[in-house]
């Protein structure tokens, strides 16, 4: 075809204009490529990915997020309450397997579940007889944990649809409008959580809220850790390493007693690496405790350090808050299946929840949690994985 174009031509302007076609259609060519794979490049370097996770009860889409780094780290959210439903995590042989205690499908969350994975707020962990006083006003909350407000109430952030948006850094951002007079607490509050994932094998989670009416927030995250892989070895074996030097203790309804007490010569003392299992029968019900870090000052520092030797994984967990709630799983009774089948037995999982002290807003000792209009709730938690 290129040659019945150029009759009339002599030989070597025929010869030059064929030249000139291919060259113009294989730069055309280059250009389309190498947009292509700008395209697929920026796709990579972004990491995430969006597919559905079924519907609510009302019809409303659910969606599931894939966060993946270059190092075999693969992290997923759901935007139905900001739940990690699996966190991927090479060990020591280059095998990564999920760490951490949940379902994947929809409908399990539905069914209820002890937090797996959750965000958590308006109040993380519990708010004695859910009563609160805040210039001169008393509120009462919703009552769902004996006769306290727990992680919440019936409905907190680990139940409802936040809305979703992958940043263009490649973050995952979700925001909620928490209503006033929602659960019981006081204010409009918009919040905002940004789920990073980097290629240091981190996961950020920056947490951000504003409110039109004096209220107290306590955010947090309430992933259950397995570091081994498997859900049916149990988390007694894992050695753990708490930055803190006294501990807040409890009523039997598990309220803090107003006391700040040192852990030292007793089986909260973490101040060193040692296993879970080696005091635990010295705490009655197990652990379910919050923990005063020794820097309180609000900036990032280690929180908290915890290894699966036979594996090599190992968490390293930094955070802006005052405390940690350390729970070893003492309430999982086996009715809870991993998607293989694996029962979530007694002490399949522990969790590390990074917060402000249970029950502050009734202890004026304890750190304050307190949001007033025109101030800014901020608070960052890292969980940095690495093997030994």
């Amino acid at each position: 075809m290129l040659v019945k174009k150029t009759v009339g031509l002599t030989n070597n302007e025929s010869m030059a204009f064929l030249n000139f076609r291919i060259l113009t259609v294989c730069l055309m060519a280059f250009i389309i490529m190498t947009g292509c794979n700008e395209t697929e490049e920026n796709d990579m370097m972004m990491g995430i990915s969006e597919e559905s996770f079924g519907q609510m009860d009302d019809g409303r889409e659910v969606h599931l997020y894939t966060l993946i780094n270059d190092n075999g780290m693969e992290v997923r959210i759901t935007n139905y309450g900001g739940i990690i439903t699996s966190l991927k995590v090479p060990g020591s042989d280059g095998v990564s397997e999920n760490v951490v205690l949940g379902f994947d499908n929809l409908d399990d969350y539905l069914s209820g579940h002890p937090y797996f994975g959750a965000l958590i707020g308006r109040y993380g962990n519990r708010i004695a007889n859910g009563r609160f006083e805040i210039d001169g006003t008393e509120y009462q909350l919703t009552i769902n944990d004996g006769n306290n407000h727990l992680h919440g109430g019936e409905v907190g952030f680990d139940k409802v649809l936040w809305d979703a948006e992958v940043t263009d850094e490649g973050s995952l951002r979700l925001t909620y409008m928490s209503e006033d007079g929602e659960e019981g607490y006081p204010g409009n509050l918009e919040v905002t959580v940004t789920y990073t994932l980097t290629a240091e094998d981190e996961l950020i989670i920056d947490y951000e809220a504003e409110t039109d009416k004096t209220t107290h927030v306590n955010l947090t995250a309430h992933s259950y850790f397995n570091l081994s892989g498997n859900p049916s070895s149990d988390i007694l074996g894992h050695e753990l390493k708490l930055h803190s030097g006294n501990y807040t203790p409890v009523d039997s309804e598990l309220i803090p007693t107003g006391e700040i007490r040192t852990v030292h010569s007793s089986p909260f003392d973490f101040t060193e690496f040692h296993s879970i299992g080696s005091g635990i029968d010295q705490v009655e019900g197990g652990y379910d405790h919050n923990f005063v870090l020794d820097n309180s000052s609000g900036e990032l520092s280690l929180a908290a350090e915890l290894i699966h030797r036979e594996s090599g994984r190992k968490l390293s967990l930094l955070t802006t808050e005052p405390g940690i709630q350390f729970y070893s799983g003492n309430f999982l009774d086996g009715s809870l299946s991993a998607p293989d089948g694996t029962p979530y037995g007694q002490y399949a999982g522990l969790c590390l929840e990074p917060q402000h002290f249970p029950n502050s807003p009734n202890e004026p000792e304890f750190p304050s949690t307190i949001l007033r209009p025109g101030d800014k709730y901020e608070s960052q938690t890292i969980y940095s994985f690495s093997v030994e």
